[in-house]
Formats: structure tokens, sequence, C-alpha cells
């Protein structure tokens, strides 16, 4: 089991939930732009922010919006992102920064590195040491013939190491790829040679489609190896995408607490409604009933939506509540039982208002 450390409010490692991350890509001088994305995402399940850090500016920018948040009531733990000024680092800490990535090999010598860490220690900041495959070292790519799992993951002991020597503890560590077999291989390695924390991800996984099954395939199968203790699903789209289907990938494996389960079938030919439309709006309306279920700790509900009216209750019947489609028509049922029979335009609204008048 890897250690705890403490992000602001959230611990991670020891067992703790596995904590998830989204990193703002609005211009990091832009205060409004980036207190309204962190307080949506915020508000969409993210439990650490990573923002960047490129200059004085935006480490002043930084300790304004985190200002900002707290007096508006959002505690969420921001942490700064440093490539290569080893001052913005240092500025970031002093700016509130609840954590701060680095990679100790490009921010110059042993000494800057040194300052960093004194920074840290004094203000109780925990260090995220983070190696890219784009970037490993020369050496390491000269013995592995190339970019290798064995690479990365010695690349980020070696830079563990540094710090470590230097008297400093307060550690998380990550190695990211784009090859999903790569990443995966390469924390076997790696976990066997630390306890810190290991934040996870598929580094430029892609768009949207693409990005979310490398995400959901290589995250996946190292959670499913206990492997990970915060993670970030990395996107081409609005990081809110990146938050709603880490949560998702975390209730599939039973990682974090679902209070609706929807299953839909795939249609055949016999179905003769617009199921993909009534699946997805259904989708989209039982936010709001999950949301209530989970603040008022109530058990959780599966929900089916049917193509097939002779079939769907049947194969739903363990369903709790549940569609199945006829010809411009809709059968509604609870637990297996046919309650009603309603017109296709009606199906959704006559869904959901069983639903909230039975939880």
């Amino acid at each position: 089991m890897t250690k705890e450390v403490r992000i602001g409010k959230v611990v991670i490692g020891g067992g703790n939930p596995i904590a998830i991350q989204s990193m703002a890509n609005v211009d990091p001088h832009d205060e409004k732009a980036l207190i309204d994305q962190v307080v949506r995402l915020s508000d969409n399940g993210c439990d650490i922010m990573r923002l960047t850090v490129p200059d004085q500016e935006a480490a002043d920018v930084f300790g304004r919006v985190k200002s900002s948040l707290l007096r508006s009531g959002y505690d969420i733990p921001l942490v700064a992102d440093i490539h290569f000024d080893y001052r913005m680092a240092i500025e970031a800490i002093k700016n509130g920064a609840d954590k701060i990535r680095i990679n100790p090999g490009n921010i110059g010598s042993i000494d800057r590195v040194r300052e960093v860490v004194n920074c840290a220690k004094e203000h109780a900041v925990p260090i995220r040491v983070g190696v890219n495959s784009g970037s490993l070292e020369k050496h390491l790519i000269e013995k592995y013939h190339g970019v290798t799992a064995q690479g990365i993951a010695e690349s980020a002991l070696e830079n563990l190491k540094i710090i470590e020597d230097l008297g400093y503890d307060d550690l998380v560590v990550s190695i990211k790829s784009s090859d999903v077999r790569m990443t995966y291989e390469a924390h076997k390695i790696l976990v066997k040679s630390t306890d810190h924390p290991v934040h996870i991800g598929i580094t430029e996984a892609g768009t949207l489609k693409r990005g979310q099954v490398k995400s959901a395939i290589g995250i996946g199968a190292l959670l499913l190896e206990g492997i990970g203790d915060t993670m970030r699903v990395s996107l081409t789209a609005d990081p809110v995408e990146e938050v709603i289907f880490a949560k998702e990938i975390l209730k599939t494996l039973g990682l974090r607490k679902s209070a609706v389960d929807l299953v839909s079938c795939p249609t055949c030919g016999r179905t003769k409604v617009d199921l993909e439309s009534l699946a997805n709006e259904i989708d989209s309306r039982l936010g709001g009933i999950e949301a209530r279920l989970l603040s008022e700790g109530k058990p959780g509900i599966k929900v089916a939506v049917m193509g097939c009216a002779v079939n769907g209750p049947g194969e739903a019947r363990e369903a709790d509540f549940g569609v199945a489609g006829g010809v411009g028509e809709g059968l509604i049922f609870r637990k297996g039982e046919v309650l009603k029979k309603v017109p296709e335009e009606h199906i959704v609204d006559a869904l959901i208002e069983l639903i909230e008048e039975n939880i």
C-alpha cells in the first residue's frame, strides 16, 4: 500500500478514495476564466485542479484565484504545473499552491532543485514528480535503445531519488505515455520500487471518443491491479468531460459509489422507437435523481431502457424502473410489472415521474 500524502483538504494514498483530477485549459493569466472553470469542474465532481504557471503574472493570478475560490466556499486543492523555471515553483508555493508538479530533470541544476525543495518543506507542500515518455532522458533512451517501459520507470525513480536525497519525502509520482501498453508495463515496474502515491492516466489520449477508449483501458487496467491513488482522464475536449468520464470509470470498477445504474439495449430490428435519443435523455435526467439519492443516503436504483415491448420487461426484470418501446409508444414498468402505456413523446417524463414518486 502507498503512503498518505495530503494535498490541501484531500488525502491520497494509504487506501483513501481515488481522487479525480483535471487541468484548466484557459489562459493562465485570465483570472475570471480560471475561476469560472475551476468552479464548474468542482461542481461536476473534480477533487483536485491543476493550473499551469509559466511566468510571474500567472503565479500572481494563481494566488488571486486561490483566494477568490476560498471566499466563495470552494476549497478545492490547486496544483501548480511547472516547466523549466524553478522560480515559478517557489512563487506558486508562496501564492498558496497545495501541490506543485515538476520534473527535476528539466528545471536546472541541483541547487535550483534544492531551492524548490526547501520552499516546499517550509510550506509543507507536496511535490508531484512527473515523467513523460516524450521527455525521457537521453542516457535512458541510449541504455534501452529507445523509449521503453523500463526506461520510463527508471527515470521516475531517479527523479524521485533526487528529491529524497535532499531530505524531502512528501512526494507523488506520475509516469505517462500515450501508449497504453507501455504505460501499464511501466507502472508495474515502478510500484515494485516505491511506496509513494501514484497519479495515473494516459497522456495525450486524444479526442473525446478515442481518448475515452484509451483511458478506459489504460486507467482501468491499472486500477484493477490496485495501482493508482489519483487520476486524470486527458482528453482534447472540455475538461468537464474528463471528470465525468473519470467518475464513470471508478463507478464501473466499484471504486466510487453510484446511486443510479442505467442499462439499455443495443436495439435490433424489433425496435420501433428512437431508443438512442430516449436513453440519452433519460440518462441526462437521472443526474439530478442520483445527486438526491447520494445526498440523502438512500439506496441506489437500477433503470432499464429497452427497445422491445415484447421482451423488454422480462429482460429487465431486475431493474427497479424501466421502459420498453413499442410502435410509437412505450410500456412503463416497475420491477418487471407493466404499469401503463404512454405515447413515445411522453415516455421520458412518465418514467422520471414514476422514479421520483418512488424514491
